[in-house]
C-alpha cells in the first residue's frame, strides 16, 4: 500500500508522519532523502559542485544550502539543473526503502509538494493534513516567529487549500488537540491496513 502524505506548511504534517511511524507505517521523508543525495562524500555533491562551483561548499566540506539556494532562486534553470541531480537521487532511494519493506506494509511517502508535483496519482492513496489558512499563519507567526507578511508569501507559494484537498483520498484535520489528532490517523492508518491486505 503505497500513501503519498502531504499538507501545507505548518498543517501538522511531520507530527503525522511521526504518529504513521510510530502505527508501523514505513515513513519515507523526501526532504531527508534529499539531504541524504548531497551528502559529503556522496557523488550527488560531486555533481552540484561541478554544476555550481566550489562557492556551494561549506567549510567543512558538507553542502552550504544558503549559497546554493541563493543561486538558484529565481533562475529556473538552474533550478531545474539542481532537481536534476537530485530527484532520481531521492527517487532511487526512496524505492530501494520500499523493496526493503515487508509484505502487506504500508509505505507512507512524505512529500511536502505533492500537489504542487502533480504526483498524486502514482500513489494507492493520498493523506492531506489539513487546517484552515487562518490556521496556518498563526501558527507560523507565533510557533515560528514569522512576520504576517512573509507567512502570506510561503503560503502563495504553495497549492492552495483547495487544491490539496481535490486530491485527499482521506482528509487529517488538525484544528484539535494531539490526541484528537492521533486518533485520526489511528483510524485511517486502521483503513489503509485494510486495503493494503
Amino acid at each position: 500500500m503505497r500513501v503519498g502524505l502531504t499538507g501545507g506548511v505548518a498543517s501538522g504534517k511531520s507530527t503525522v508522519s511521526a504518529i504513521l511511524a510510530e502505527l508501523g507505517a514505513v515513513v519515507i521523508d523526501a526532504d531527508v532523502l534529499a539531504r541524504e543525495a548531497v551528502a559529503p562524500g556522496t557523488d550527488g555533491l560531486a555533481d552540484v559542485v561541478a554544476a555550481f562551483g566550489e562557492d556551494v561548499l561549506a567549510a567543512d566540506g558538507s553542502l552550504d544550502r544558503l549559497a546554493l539556494g541563493t543561486i538558484v532562486f529565481g533562475d529556473e534553470d538552474k533550478r531545474r539543473g539542481l532537481e536534476a541531480i537530485i530527484h532520481p537521487r531521492v527517487r532511487a532511494r526512496a524505492a530501494e526503502i520500499e523493496a526493503e519493506a515487508p509484505p502487506g506494509a504500508v509505505i507512507v511517502h512524505d512529500i511536502p509538494l505533492l500537489t504542487e508535483t502533480g504526483q498524486a496519482g502514482t500513489f494507492d492513496a493520498v493523506l492531506v493534513v489539513d487546517v484552515p489558512v487562518e490556521t496556518q499563519l498563526a501558527r507560523m507567526v507565533d510557533l515560528r516567529g514569522m512576520t504576517r507578511a512573509d507567512a502570506e508569501a510561503r503560503l502563495a507559494a504553495q497549492a492552495t487549500r483547495e487544491d490539496r484537498l481535490a486530491i485527499a483520498t482521506y482528509v487529517v484535520d488538525n484544528t484539535g488537540t494531539l490526541e484528537e489528532l492521533r486518533a485520526r490517523v489511528a483510524e485511517v492508518y486502521e483503513k489503509l491496513v485494510g486495503h493494503g491486505g
